[in-house]
């Protein structure tokens, strides 16, 4: 069985590294970035399975990232997990056509079973 995918989009170098060692361990294969201009191209080269989003990434947003995969054809079928700490982030989330949302601070297991549902 091959590994599942998981990219994460977010500026924090913290979260990246923490998230990434997290899901590495259980066992998926894990890209980063910590920009989100070039969204498109990422998700073609590395095929996830589920996408983690933030909204405050920098060059066009988490917002626009995400409706910009959600509009293309090829790619927009993939979960798109908003995760950030505003206190609108359903209305954010459902802005960015995002499949789902976790607010930061999250809980590690909260996420993990987040993205497992969506893994399936």
């Amino acid at each position: 069985m091959s590994k599942k995918k998981i990219l994460i989009f977010d500026d924090d170098a913290i979260i990246l590294e923490v998230v990434s060692i997290i899901f590495e361990d259980a066992g998926y294969e894990v890209k980063i970035s910590d920009t989100s201009h070039d969204i498109i191209e990422k998700v073609a080269a590395f095929q996830p399975n589920v996408i983690l989003m933030d909204n405050w990434i920098p060059n066009i947003g988490g917002v626009e990232a995400t409706k910009l995969l959600k509009s293309h054809n090829d790619f927009k079928s993939i979960p798109v997990i908003y995760v950030t700490a505003n206190n609108d982030i359903s209305a954010l989330a459902k802005e960015a056509q995002a499949d789902d949302f976790i607010a930061k601070p999250f809980n590690l297991e909260d996420l993990e079973e987040k993205v497992d549902q969506y893994c399936k």
